[in-house]
């Protein structure tokens, strides 16, 4: 009985395959090929239906500055070292303000030296951090402190 019902299902399979095979353009370029032309074409048709009205030079350039300056974010606050760039920046912004990392403006440099230690010897848990401090010796990480300590008076001086 099981050899039976097998045998049927496999007869339904393989006749279902071959009336795909004949009728299916779709699956070699045929139909589908041509729906995706006509998006394309519907598309192109819409946006000039809603184009907006040419704007002058100055305009355009006013755009591409504003949106320089959108992008950018406030990179040019003040300056900060390649190191802090390269290593903290990603979590804690550019000026410290805190992106996914807490917020390091307006610590004092005493207070950052000490969680820098608390983070590389483990008595604070943090893997990232930890990751990026094992390799730094207390010169380095001082300096990075005295550095975020720095950035209250380096923002207040940009304004």
């Amino acid at each position: 009985m099981k050899n039976i019902i097998v045998g049927v299902l496999t007869l339904f399979i393989i006749a279902l395959m071959v009336m795909t095979a004949m009728r299916g353009r779709a699956y070699h370029g045929g139909e589908a090929g041509n729906v995706i032309e006509d998006i394309g074409d519907k598309g192109q048709a819409s946006a000039a239906a809603t184009a907006p009205k040419a704007k002058s030079n100055r305009e355009i350039e006013a755009d591409k500055l504003k949106a320089l300056r959108d992008k950018a974010g406030n990179i040019g606050g003040f300056k900060v070292s390649h190191e802090y760039k390269t290593k903290c920046a990603s979590c804690h912004g550019m000026n410290g303000e805190g992106i996914i990392g807490p917020k390091l403006i307006g610590l004092s440099s005493e207070r950052v030296f000490k969680q820098l230690r608390d983070y590389k010897s483990g008595r604070k848990e943090n893997l990232v951090m930890k990751g990026l401090l094992i390799n730094m010796d207390e010169v380095q990480m001082k300096e990075f402190a005295d550095e975020i300590g720095e950035f209250e008076a380096r923002a207040a001086a940009a304004k």
